[in-house]
């Protein structure tokens, strides 16, 4: 009974747990935390290796022969002895010998003569002294010439220069001699007296001295200074100062640029004009410019652009005489197709400061008579392409048009009967000046091309149309010039160049004073050739040989004015360290 009980009671107790089970279940089954007490550590067991060697269940096995093994050493005597390695010398050209001065000398035929003397000395490293000799003369007689024909022109400078870690600076001075004759009479002069008579010698003197100074990484960029005393045989003298400075500022991306200049120049003539009877009063002359340029240049990719323009403020003290002038100082490039295509063009003007020195570097034979005045230009508008077509052909096409008051041109001084100076310039023998209105238009167009390093040629011509304000001819101007030159290094001991020039037609008229006729000179074009040729001895002595008007051409560069015919000269040249 007492085990039927407990039977029972334990199935009683189950069915109560297993309900109240799944109501807990039902309700929450809730969330335990185990703790692991050991980490887990596996461990691998030997994989089953074969045997290097298996056994073999054959009724055939072959058995392995011993082999026995031993050496015979030989001794052998060594003298080998290993040397240090090195690197092996790259052979080296020697740098090119230079020599700080040399003198050259020639002579030819006419009497032609030239010499030249050069040396160029550093002080330190930092301060350097420059002194340079240029002589040429002829004493030959031109056929034909009843006058004496002679010319010298010889002059020598000096200069000083210092560099310093943020400028350099330095100072020059010159001298120079020139003798030329008026020898070019007109045919109507045949009397023998007169012609005895006629002293014909001119003397021109300069003395000049300037200074300069450039300044880096500075607003201040640079500024100069010349003065020059100029005469002539016959009392005439004249004195010229310049004075240019230039800033430049910084804007953003692009620059601006302020130019400023002032020149003064005052001369003396003790001679009156040629057209005028008498000869008792001579003239005076006294000019002063102050200018002012700004101009501010931009920077685009292809695009280069400088706006700007030039004021100016012109007296002559003389006459108590003052203006100011305004004129576009404009210019512009573009790359159209990298450096193949630029174009390019601009317009710009300016009152140009004339001098007696500056017309005798010109024409020699004008008389000391003159009338000095500044040139008004107005403006020089100008397009045009240049680039490069070839790696070694380059050009430049250019179309310009300008126009100037009182642009000076030369002419023939009348023959005067009435005068008797010092000096025989009034026989219709020198030049004036004749200040007229000029309107040009000209094409320009240009080659040159590089064959090699050692072979350069060019060329260029320029056609030129004029229209003056009084109706004459440009006088003395031509309608067309062109030139070609060439330059040719052959081998390392001969050298060669060449030049030949063509000048066109061109006018001038003669008068007598008292006269009212004038007579129209219409001078024939011209073509000269020159060309040179030198050998290189050895690094210090080389000479030359030079040619001029090659072709014996009698042409007249002036009216009036014949010029020698072929001329050869010769000479040597000499380097060396002074």
């Amino acid at each position: 009974m007492n085990k039927y009980i407990k039977v029972t009671f334990i199935a009683i107790l189950s069915c109560i747990q297993l309900g109240v089970a799944q109501e807990t279940e039902e309700d929450d089954l809730g969330t335990e935390t185990v703790t692991v007490t050991k980490a887990y550590s596996p461990t691998v067991s030997d994989a089953f290796k074969i045997k290097s060697t298996p056994v073999l269940n054959d009724s055939i096995e072959l058995q392995k022969k011993a082999i026995e093994y031993s050496i015979f050493s030989v001794p052998v005597a060594s003298t080998f002895t290993p040397a240090k390695g090195k690197a092996s010398k790259v052979t080296k050209l020697p740098p090119p010998e230079l020599f700080n001065s040399y003198a050259s000398a020639g002579i030819g035929n006419y009497g032609n003569s030239t010499a030249e003397f050069y040396t160029s000395r550093a002080l330190n490293r930092d301060e350097r002294l420059d002194i340079g000799l240029n002589h040429n003369s002829s004493r030959g007689d031109l056929d034909g010439v009843v006058l004496e024909n002679i010319f010298s022109d010889s002059k020598i400078n000096g200069s000083y220069s210092k560099r310093d870690r943020d400028m350099d600076w330095g100072a020059d001075v010159g001298l120079q001699h020139q003798l030329y004759n008026w020898y070019g009479l007109p045919s109507s002069i045949t009397d023998v007296n007169t012609i005895d008579s006629i002293d014909e010698r001119q003397n021109y003197y300069m003395g000049e001295a300037g200074a300069y100074i450039n300044v880096e990484d500075a607003i201040f960029k640079k500024a100069d200074f010349k003065y020059r005393r100029f005469w002539d045989a016959v009392k005439s003298g004249e004195n010229r100062v310049v004075f240019n400075a230039a800033a430049q500022f910084p804007i953003n991306d692009e620059t601006l640029d302020i130019n400023a200049n002032i020149d003064y120049v005052s001369g003396k003539f003790k001679n009156d004009n040629v057209n005028s009877t008498t000869n008792s009063v001579g003239s005076n002359y006294s000019n002063m410019q102050v200018g002012i340029n700004p101009s501010l240049t931009m920077l685009r990719d292809d695009l280069s652009l400088r706006l700007g323009v030039n004021l100016v403020y012109g007296v002559d003290t003389e006459n108590s005489d003052s203006n100011f002038y305004i004129y576009p100082a404009v210019t512009a490039s573009y790359r159209l197709i990298d450096e193949t295509v630029i174009a390019y063009g601009g317009i710009v003007g300016e009152l140009k400061q004339n001098s007696y020195y500056d017309f005798v570097e010109e024409n020699p034979y004008v008389s000391p008579t003159l009338e000095i005045a500044p040139t008004d230009k107005q403006y020089n508008a100008y397009a045009g392409l240049k680039g490069q077509l070839l790696p070694n052909l380059s050009y430049n096409v250019k179309a310009f048009y300008t126009a100037e008051n009182k642009k000076p041109l030369y002419k023939l001084n009348p023959i005067n009967n009435f005068r008797d100076d010092e000096k025989g310039y009034f026989y219709g023998n020198s030049f004036e000046v004749f200040y007229d209105d000029l309107k040009t238009l000209g094409f320009f167009v240009e080659l040159n091309v590089d064959v090699n390093r050692n072979f350069t040629l060019g060329a260029n011509a320029e056609l030129l149309d004029y229209t003056t304000e009084t109706g004459n001819s440009a006088w003395n101007l031509p309608t067309t010039k062109a030139s070609i030159f060439m330059d040719y290094q052959i081998g390392e001991k001969w050298f060669a160049g060449a030049n030949l020039f063509y000048i066109g037609k061109r006018q001038d008229f003669s008068t007598t004073v008292g006269n009212p006729e004038a007579t129209i000179i219409n001078l024939d074009s011209y073509f000269d050739a020159n060309a040179h040729v030198g050998y290189r001895y050895t690094k210090q002595w080389s000479f030359f040989l030079k040619a001029a008007n090659i072709t014996n051409t009698d042409y007249q560069r002036w009216a009036n004015y014949p010029v020698q015919g072929i001329q050869i000269l010769g000479g040597a040249t000499y380097k060396f360290d002074f």
